[in-house]
């Protein structure tokens, strides 16, 4: 399901590759600007980049369409995902009169794209302001001398094992010898 607030999405189903490399790609471009995204798609070794870029090019088209004063500039990637779709289950013949199964696996790719106001990506700009200070900075709301009360210690069961030296009741024969080769199993090996 899509957010709400997005300019524009494209779909595409029933790519011709797994769904987990596709996810290798989509995940390269989810957050950033819609240039960064099509600059890393262009130059990213993989061959479901190709594809990647024609759905982005797509949502673009289609936030032009639906929002015609939009600046594509302040476009983001904001939902980028991959769904797994059908399987074509094929026989390749193997040695010995065997088969082995393929699957030739498909999924679909969704993107959407929203607008920032001040150029920024998206997620840093739904950042909450007081991850946004920095790390130097002390959070707001808490005093630098307190500090967090101490943790009280674990009680110990009374159910837990006893350790190696102290043995319960004695009545337990020792079982700390090692066993004779073969006598683990009725098929032979080692015990």
């Amino acid at each position: 399901m899509l957010p709400a607030g997005l300019v524009g999405h494209a779909r595409l189903r029933y790519l011709g590759t797994s769904a987990q490399k596709a996810r290798l790609v989509v995940d390269l471009i989810r957050g950033r600007r819609v240039e960064e995204a099509m600059g890393t798609l262009r130059f990213t070794p993989k061959a479901v980049a190709r594809e990647v870029l024609k759905v982005l090019d797509s949502a673009v088209a289609n936030a032009r369409v639906r929002k015609p004063e939009v600046d594509v500039d302040r476009l983001v990637v904001t939902t980028a995902f991959v769904d797994g779709g059908p399987s074509l289950k094929r026989i390749r013949p193997a040695p010995m009169g065997r088969a082995f199964r393929v699957q030739k696996r498909m999924c679909h790719v969704t993107l959407g794209l929203s607008e920032t106001g001040d150029g920024r990506t998206a997620a840093r700009a739904s950042r909450p302001a007081a991850q946004a200070q920095g790390p130097g900075t002390a959070p707001a709301g808490k005093e630098h001398g307190t500090e967090a009360p101490a943790r009280k210690p674990r009680k110990q069961a009374a159910h837990a094992r006893p350790s190696g030296k102290e043995k319960a009741g004695g009545s337990r024969p020792d079982r700390s010898k090692a066993r004779m080769p073969g006598s683990g199993s009725k098929r032979g090996g080692g015990g």
